[in-house]
């Protein structure tokens, strides 16, 4: 069929629409006529009858062109149109009961028939429209496909069923709907008819023979998430999710948003409501720095800064590779003969000092460091030289410029801490809270747990394992972990740049610990196939439970339902001037009064003497 062709049948259809509206609003008026004489021919005005149809004839085909009701500007059978309609036909039956009123006696009807018949009129033409558009949708609606359960009973589930029926090519089908609300009970969306809650889902699928769920509730958290998926699994149903509401915006749900559930679905699907204009506030036309730019969270750091508008965005690694694909991803080329990327190590505190003061940073995110906690047990001078010099070296760098914000990237491993990574990030923690005291800037950290699919995490190991084909380990059966996806825990390390107040630690609601044995179970249960899980045993410095919070450390949520608040002690600045290069825990502590437990100053035993003396006469000790 040609352009032509369709043109033609297209204005064919809309003139046939417009004449069988005609058609309505004149059976209305006969309707009406004759109900109100009971349908004695002999008591009714028939030229005012016929003057009345003659009136409607004339004034809808031009209340409906004001209004592009025939004109394509609706589709068919649509609130919208629906709308429209109900207007022209408004304004029709008005003026024909202004012409009735104003005819005189006797007159052309009686004033209740246009109203009548204007109400049966309108119900013909919604009629004819819907049989039109029910027509319309039977005649796509796919005959194959996955038969499909959808449990979600809401907007999104609506949307997703309407767009799975309405294209002929759907690889879903929809069979059966699902929903733990009791008022929903007796819901049909389309035809599809509402089955009952998570609890039916294997009854549902017996009964529709159904071979997926779809679980269409953006707003899931990963508890159900996970229950409906264990539940999936036992009735042999495949389980796919819709994006998270962040992710779908303001746009509506449709087929091509069904995806695959993945770990992050399983354990940190999580809801942000992050507060846009106040993060651009202190971001937008800054010169914003980061250190650690190539690890995970600083990668994602700098790609959600560079969303902000940025006056300068530095990247900081000593890792070139790392820089390298970080550029990749950001602007699909590595730019690393431009001033954005530097190559840099924070142990190195004379190359910060001549960084910072030629750069000038106005706002600095720390989360160059060292994690890895089995590591750090073997090598803990590393650790406390990156973590923990390295951090004084950031913090240094930038007071020397009077950055305004400085966000040290702190993890739940620092509240009460039992091992190397733990201490040496409580006293990063410290050390932020003591520069504060000192500065006009906020300086704060922020606190929070594993990041599913950082480099290195748990899930890594257990992907890894899964591929050679097991066996899967775990350290103890019963040990659990905080998660947290990257770009949420990264979108609120940055909303806590924006409300934190200086000094304090922030500490993100991770949600319920997740127990690993259960991360590895779902892992393996994605992959479709047997795989050994072996048990180690704990490792030194391992906790079988994280904590959020330290000893006397209260949850208080001032500014942001997902944030707390908690003091952080600072430390004497002797102390932090006397800061050794080695990690001697065993050897000496001196213990400070604000925070029994955490050392201030490890130094060897030897070596103490000779450095309370010189602190005694400069004021500081070189190292």
């Amino acid at each position: 069929m040609t352009a032509t062709d369709r043109n033609v049948r297209w204005k064919l259809i809309r003139y046939a629409m417009l004449g069988g509206d005609l058609v309505s609003l004149q059976a209305g008026l006969v309707l009406a006529m004759t109900a109100r004489y009971e349908g004695s021919v002999d008591r009714m005005n028939t030229p005012g009858l016929v003057a009345g149809m003659a009136l409607a004839v004339f004034l809808f085909p031009l209340a409906s062109a004001g209004l592009r009701l025939h004109q394509g500007r609706y589709a068919v059978g649509t609130a919208e149109e629906v709308k429209s309609l109900g207007a022209a036909v408004g304004l029709t039956a008005l003026a024909i009961l202004g012409v009735v009123a104003l005819s005189g006696t006797p007159r052309l009807m009686p004033l209740s028939v246009p109203v009548i018949g204007a109400v049966l009129s309108f119900v013909m033409m919604i009629g004819f429209r819907l049989a039109i558009r029910s027509q319309r949708e039977g005649a796509i609606r796919p005959r194959t496909g996955q038969r499909t359960l959808v449990f979600g009973a809401g907007i999104a589930g609506e949307q997703l069923i309407r767009s799975m029926l309405a294209d002929p090519a759907s690889p879903y089908l929809p069979v059966g709907l699902l929903d733990d609300d009791p008022r929903k009970r007796h819901l049909r969306i389309r035809g599809v008819r509402m089955m009952g809650g998570r609890e039916r889902i294997s009854a549902a699928a017996a009964a529709t023979e159904a071979e997926t769920v779809v679980v269409a509730i953006p707003s899931a958290d990963s508890a159900l998430v996970r229950d409906l998926s264990q539940r999936a699994n036992d009735a042999g149903l495949s389980v796919k999710v819709l994006p998270r509401v962040t992710d779908l915006l303001s746009r509506r749900v449709g087929i091509r948003d069904v995806r695959d559930i993945n770990v992050a679905d399983l354990l940190g699907r999580r809801q942000i409501d992050t507060n846009l204009t106040e993060i651009a506030h202190y971001l937008r036309g800054k010169r914003v720095l980061v250190t650690g730019a190539g690890g995970s969270i600083g990668a994602e750091l700098c790609r959600q800064i560079d969303q902000f508008g940025p006056g300068e965005l530095m990247m900081l690694d000593r890792d070139e590779s790392a820089l390298h694909a970080l550029q990749l991803t950001m602007f699909g080329e590595a730019k690393l003969h431009e001033p954005q990327a530097i190559l840099a190590d924070i142990r190195d505190a004379e190359a910060l000092e001549r960084l910072f003061a030629a750069r000038r940073p106005e706002v600095v995110f720390h989360a160059a460091a060292l994690k890895h906690v089995n590591m750090l047990e073997q090598y803990p001078d590393e650790g406390w030289k990156t973590n923990v010099l390295g951090t004084r070296n950031v913090l240094a760098a930038a007071t020397s410029v009077g950055v305004t914000h400085f966000i040290n990237v702190s993890t739940d491993k620092a509240a009460d801490p039992q091992n190397v990574l733990g201490r040496t990030k409580r006293m990063a923690e410290r050390l932020t809270a003591t520069y504060a005291q000192h500065n006009s800037g906020r300086f704060l950290s922020v606190r929070f747990g594993n990041v599913l699919g950082s480099r290195g995490s748990v899930l890594e190991t257990f992907a890894a394992q899964i591929a050679r084909g097991g066996p899967v380990t775990i350290t103890h059966p019963d040990v659990t972990r905080y998660f947290m996806t990257i770009p949420e825990a990264v979108q609120l390390v940055i909303q806590a740049g924006a409300i934190g107040r200086n000094g304090e630690a922030l500490v993100l609601d991770m949600g319920q610990p997740v127990r690993i044995g259960d991360v590895a179970a779902h892992l393996i249960g994605l992959e479709g196939r047997h795989i050994p899980i072996h048990v180690t045993g704990l490792r030194p410095g391992e906790k079988l439970h994280e904590d959020l919070f330290g000893t006397g450390e209260q949850d208080s949520r001032p500014m942001h339902p997902m944030i707390s608040h908690v003091p952080v002690p600072p430390l004497e600045h002797p102390a932090v001037d006397r800061l050794d290069r080695t990690y001697r825990f065993a050897d000496i502590t001196l213990e400070d009064p604000q925070d029994p437990g955490v050392p201030t100053a490890p130094q060897p035993r030897v070596a103490r003497a000779a450095a309370e003396d010189q602190l005694g006469r400069t004021g500081r000790v070189a190292l």
